[in-house]
């Protein structure tokens, strides 16, 4: 087994990442500066360039190292949030733009792909989610009718007896299919993104992270590892790893370990047995599992098998507690090879929901939840076009205010996210 991301280990021929980073030398001045060269920023920096604003990216790794390129590869309609639950939150009208906005963000996804050529297996496969007890089938029966009837998508129900179409486990009570839903290669796309900025104009500096921001006579002054930069305006793109030079927005978020396995190549009859529909695949619980098959017919299984951001003792467990939860789902895959094993760390928010605007001259996107790989493309576009002046951008997630979660105790409080993990953990159990 090998502790390192599936999608970076296969990149074949691919441009790398050193490859497409331009910026040998930080330059002295420019229009923006963007810190993060994940999908929010190079999505951002892209805009601006489009628009002949002058972007520099300033990366403290390499291009797409974060949970731009370490996640499932699902590009997921709806959020976090459950349509139900945004409804009760918003009423009717906002809940059904932000789920509409989700769509959009698909949609985007697909059509920036294709103008940009971007070879990353992206596929419209659609995703199911698997009640893991009866009462979740209830609420996916709940979910259809609203969504069915009030939201601009639709949604097919799968009774218990009907499962084996689309999944190749005894596990589940019923599922909820939505075509409009996709697969991708995160690393491919987030290096097509990031070339797709550059060829535009922008330049991407990497291994050069950003220690401090301040602002004097209405400018911007960035100062990095090797360099100091000054610019009318700045945008925030490092999500959950926001480290000091913005406390701002570091307060908002609370980082989250998220881990995933993938097995051998499996041969074409096993993997149509785990995976008949080809679809991306997650459970209902709160500590929830996700899979699908990849291009070439790998079981990707990830999960929060820890809270606990990444680190290589947390990746080692996490990648035992994996595979016997994917035995224990599949278990014609018990004698099957894990080929690799890998971690990373996602944004959330006190609400459960993204989050994009400016403060105090400072742009921001962040707080995906796991919904990222669409909607940190889409924001950072329109922070992007934004910043450039662009009046026409109009989000649902540049309205809302943007919660402090518990005063940022988390922060300070060591352990708190691991005793959030056991508390998801008896929720799961009760509910």
């Amino acid at each position: 087994m090998k502790y390192a991301s599936y999608w970076h280990q296969t990149l074949g021929d691919a441009p790398t990442a050193e490859h497409i980073a331009n910026g040998q030398d930080v330059p002295a001045t420019c229009d923006v500066a963007i810190v993060g060269a994940g999908l929010t920023g190079l999505s951002a920096a892209r805009a601006l360039a489009k628009r002949g604003v002058r972007a520099t990216v300033l990366e403290a790794q390499e291009v797409g190292w974060g949970a731009s390129s370490r996640n499932g590869g699902m590009v997921l309609t709806g959020l976090k949030v459950g349509a139900h639950e945004l409804v009760e939150r918003f009423g009717m009208e906002i809940a059904r733009k932000l789920d509409a906005a989700s769509l959009a963000a698909i949609d985007f996804v697909e059509r920036l792909i294709e103008e940009e050529h971007i070879d990353c297996d992206f596929s419209r496969s659609g995703h199911i989610a698997l009640a893991s007890k009866p009462g979740h089938y209830a609420q996916f029966e709940r979910d259809a009718e609203l969504i069915n009837g009030s939201f601009d998508r639709s949604v097919k129900l799968v009774p218990q007896q009907s499962l084996a179409s689309e999944v190749g486990s005894g596990a589940y009570f019923g599922g909820l299919v939505d075509e409009a839903s996709a697969g991708v290669n995160p690393a491919k796309l987030v290096l097509g993104v990031a070339r797709a900025a550059v060829n535009a104009g922008a330049l991407v500096c990497v291994h050069n992270p950003v220690l401090a921001i301040d602002r004097k006579n209405g400018k911007f002054h960035i100062r990095a590892c090797s360099s100091m930069l000054s610019a009318e305006h700045v945008v925030i793109a490092t999500g959950a790893y926001t480290g000091p030079e913005s406390q701002w927005l570091r307060r908002r978020i609370v980082p989250i370990g998220s881990y995933v396995i993938a097995t051998e190549a499996l041969p074409d009859q096993l993997a149509r047995a785990v995976a008949p529909a080809k679809r991306m695949m997650f459970d209902s619980k709160h500590f929830l599992h996700y899979y699908r098959l990849t291009s070439d017919q790998r079981v990707l299984f990830g999960g929060r098998a820890s809270f606990v951001p990444e680190s290589s003792s947390a990746t080692e467990q996490s990648a035992e507690v994996l595979r016997a939860d994917m035995i224990a789902l599949f278990p014609q895959l018990s004698d099957v090879k894990i080929d690799y094993a890998w971690g990373g760390t996602i944004d959330f928010t006190a609400d459960m929901l993204p989050h994009a605007g400016e403060i105090a001259g400072t742009y921001y996107a962040a707080g995906y939840a796991g919904h990222g790989v669409a909607l940190a493309t889409l924001l950072g576009s329109q922070i992007g076009a934004q910043v450039a002046g662009d009046t026409y951008v109009d989000s649902p997630f540049m309205r809302s205010t943007f919660p402090v979660p518990a005063l940022g105790i988390h922060r300070m409080v060591p352990g708190l996210v691991s005793a959030a993990g056991a508390w998801y953990r008896l929720l799961d159990m009760v509910s």
